[in-house]
């Protein structure tokens, strides 16, 4: 036989790569990716008062919700398969270092305490950070306009250990102050909390995509901006390095946030830590985005969200923190 019939052979029309496209079925079968409501974690505001469930403009079909309101909320999610939450809280009253943060009756403290009340599964996470509930509206304590570091992780580990001993499962600092993982690794163990995992915002970029969820939790800077701590856009490389930090210090679940502007970084984070948990943040901005363009007819919702969690699950991500949560699971499940 020779070989240029052996190279026809190989290809069309021999080979028809439409053969396992045939049908829902076979498509089915032969596919990649999947995605499943326990592949998500839905992010929560909580706020102070009663029967509080107040739907956020920029982010339509997401509410802040009151602490009695959770059993519920709850409930409803571990019915759709949905069995992890994160927690944002919105306090009373700001202050320069944020006090409600770490206190015993903060906001999500008590959201904490509800939710391990009810006796679910329930994953209870709770992210540790300050910017919502300090009155300037930065990540870290300032002092004459500066972001100042170290100081900042005393105040980031207690809010973790205040979260820990309220019975938060896992905590997540988001701060990106450096050596947070280390900072709240080592307060949670001289806490009596070595068993609580740490989900780091490993890298976390400095976007513009966060703008609905500074609406959500109140939380925009009152000066500058956030790109001193925060990472450039621009940069892959010093990504990684972030991650490789966290890991260093004892980060359990490691995140890349947001997601769909950074699939790259997504894919070379599992690429080059394979063995850890890897967490990406569908953030406020992605979300809202394509809720708008739905609202206006220009897009089916279902389909661009369920095809943008497929993306970044594609792209590697264990675990997706997305508003889209209690939606999706319900088309999943249709």
């Amino acid at each position: 036989m020779s070989k240029t019939k052996n190279r026809s052979n190989a290809g069309f029309p021999t080979v028809r790569a439409r053969r396992l496209r045939q049908n829902p079925a076979l498509r089915r079968m032969v596919r990649e990716t999947t995605l499943s409501p326990a592949d998500f974690i839905y992010p929560m505001f909580i706020v102070h008062g009663q029967q509080v469930r107040r739907e956020i403009s920029s982010m339509p079909g997401v509410f802040q919700l009151s602490v009695d309101m959770l059993p519920q909320e709850a409930e409803e999610l571990l019915e759709l398969g949905v069995s992890s939450v994160i927690l944002f809280g919105l306090p009373a009253k700001k202050d320069p270092i944020g006090e409600e943060n770490f206190a015993e009756d903060g906001i999500v403290q008590q959201a904490i305490r509800v939710l391990r009340m009810t006796g679910s599964d329930m994953i209870v996470m709770t992210d540790v950070c300050m910017c919502e509930y300090t009155d300037h509206g930065h990540c870290g304590i300032v002092k004459d306009g500066k972001i100042l570091n170290d100081p900042s992780l005393e105040i980031l580990g207690k809010v973790a250990v205040s979260h820990a001993q309220s019975g938060a499962h896992i905590v997540a600092p988001s701060a990106m102050m450096d050596g947070q993982v280390f900072a709240i690794r080592r307060a949670l163990n001289e806490a009596g909390f070595p068993d609580t995992p740490v989900m780091g915002y490993s890298a976390k970029y400095a976007s513009a995509f966060y703008g609905p969820f500074r609406d959500a939790a109140d939380s925009p800077p009152q000066f500058g901006d956030r790109s001193s701590y925060q990472m450039d856009p621009a940069n892959r490389r010093e990504a990684i390095r972030e991650v490789e930090l966290d890991v260093i210090e004892g980060a359990d679940i490691i995140m890349v946030k947001p997601a769909l502007p950074y699939l790259d970084i997504i894919r070379q984070t599992r690429d080059t830590f394979p063995n850890l948990p890897l967490a990406a943040y569908n953030v406020s901005g992605e979300y809202s985005m394509l809720k708008a363009a739905a609202q206006l007819g220009w897009l089916d919702e279902k389909k661009v969200a369920l095809e943008s969690l497929t993306a970044i699950k594609r792209a590697g991500a264990d675990m997706i923190l997305t508003y889209w949560a209690k939606d999706a699971a319900r088309w999943l499940n249709e």
